[in-house]
Parts: structure tokens; sequence; C-alpha cells
């Protein structure tokens, strides 16, 4: 049983750190059920992003075959590796995600750091993170866009921004295109404030992203799909022709014909399009924006 966060903090004289948005599980029921989605085995590679003092890697250990835990804050990188000593199969890295690719810190040649089982399972990895909220949105992207994507994100966030992820057409965001190309998210639990030390002001939830082989739809030049969408939300009171054209400095008329021809009005707003209707939107605009400046 993992120590309580409070005891180990008191322990060493640390206190959470409210410019890194550290929050602490206390619930004792929400690390198991936190890893339960995730669904795990013994065969499994799990990167823990935002460790903090080990109180989800605990359960993840228990579960997979190898963890990694990733923490940014020095101090607690230091606890975390001394509470984490005796399970051979967890190995600590301090540092930030943002600025780590998950493919290196997953590939450590068999032998040279902890059981046969490193090394091994590249291509098959989970991510399980408990993440800040201010650096969400930044997080999940560079997962999802690594050149080795995992199997499945179960993201511990901000409740309105996991609601945001899965919505559906009518309340679409730039968010929920981002996730949604790259895989199906899906609300796992609700978290309530007192799960968290220092309890936050908002509510959390739990959302699993399983990804996708491939995308949904051909993208020759994924870039340029997010870059037109990025623009349909750029002004998201305007029509969708108008907001499309206005960004991309394309005419309204031509943005319009093109629309009309994918069988969606010009007249919507980029809310109410489905993942799929915005890989027609790129399919039809990509011939005008060939050679632009994306």
């Amino acid at each position: 049983m993992m120590s309580d966060p409070r005891d180990l903090l008191g322990r060493h004289d640390l206190r959470p750190r409210r410019s890194l948005g550290q929050n602490f599980l206390i619930d004792p029921s929400a690390p198991d059920r936190i890893a339960d989605c995730a669904g795990l085995s013994a065969e499994d590679t799990v990167l823990e992003v935002g460790a903090g003092v080990g109180t989800l890697t605990t359960a993840l250990a228990v579960r997979a075959g190898c963890v990694v835990a990733v923490e940014t804050d020095p101090a607690l990188a230091e606890v975390l590796s001394a509470e984490m000593a005796p399970w051979q199969h967890v190995r600590v890295v301090r540092g930030d995600i943002l600025t780590l690719d998950p493919a290196l810190l997953l590939s450590v040649p068999e032998g040279s750091l902890g059981p046969p089982l490193w090394g091994r399972r590249l291509l098959h990895y989970h991510v399980v993170a408990n993440l800040p909220y201010y650096v969400t949105n930044a997080v999940v992207r560079h997962l999802l866009e690594a050149r080795v994507r995992p199997l499945q994100l179960v993201l511990t966030v901000q409740r309105e921004v996991a609601e945001r992820m899965v919505a559906l057409p009518g309340d679409m965001s730039l968010l929920a295109v981002s996730v949604q190309f790259y895989g199906r998210p899906e609300l796992c639990l609700r978290l309530r404030r007192g799960a968290f030390y220092p309890p936050p002001k908002v509510e959390s939830a739990v959302v699993r992203i399983r990804t996708y082989e491939e995308p949904p739809f051909a993208v020759a030049d994924v870039q340029r799909f997010f870059r037109v969408a990025r623009a349909g939300f750029s002004q998201r009171r305007k029509q969708l022709r108008n907001s499309l054209s206005a960004d991309l400095a394309l005419d309204p008329e031509a943005v319009a014909k093109v629309l009309r021809g994918q069988d969606i009005d010009p007249t919507r707003r980029a809310e109410t399009l489905s993942i799929a209707e915005w890989g027609q939107v790129n399919a039809g605009l990509s011939p005008l924006l060939v050679g632009a400046d994306m």
C-alpha cells in the first residue's frame, strides 16, 4: 500500500507547488480505479506522466510488466525513486515530458536496466497520466503526435476538458478534432475535488483515448489538415465559409463552392462538423492550399 502523499511530503519537508499545478491523489480508491481504466496486464509497458510521489505508480506497477514514471519536479523525483526502489520493473525519469521522445524513453536496450522486458514491446505501450491542468493540451498533443504513439492514453484532467475531448457534432472544438483524429475518446470516471491534495477548484475526470493504427480518413498532409481545422474554429461565431476564407486568405465564394461540393452547407459553424466532415473539408480545400505557406 502506497503511503499517503501528505505524509510523504511532510517527511521530506515538501509542499505542493502551485506553479507546477501539483494536486496529489489522496482518495485511497482512486489509483486502482484509474489503473483499472487502462485494463493492463503483465505483458504491458506503461509510460506514466506526472508521477508525483508514486500514488498511482504503485497501482500501475502491480498490474503492468514495466513502468516508466516521468516526473519533472526534481524533489519529487528523488522521493519517487526512493519509494519505487523495491519495484525492479519501475524506472523513474526526471524530466519534462514535453521535451522527451516516448520512443527513446521506452527503448532501453535489453539487459541495461531492469528485467528483460525493457526494450521490447516498444510499439505497444500505454500512457497513464495525472496531468496538471495548465499543460493538458500541450501534453496530449505531444503524445498523440509522437513518432511512436501509444495504444491508449488514460488521462486525469479537468472534467470540462474531458467533456470537450469526447464532444459530438454540435459541441465540437479544436481539441475534440485534434483528439478524435488520432483516437476514440471516452469518459471513464469522475473524481471529486476532495480526491486530491490540495483540492483543485474544479472537478476532474478520467478519459481514455484508444488510438487508431491509421487516421479515420486519408490525409496527405496532417499539418495542412490541422491548419484547416484551426481556421474553421478561428472565429466560432462566424459561418464556416467566412471563418475559413478569412483565416486561409481564400475567396469566400471559392470556399463556399468547395463546401457545397462536399455536401456541407457553407453557413454551418465549425462546432457542428463531425471529424469525418473535417476530413471532407480538408480534402476539398487542399488543392487551393497547395504551395501556400501553412
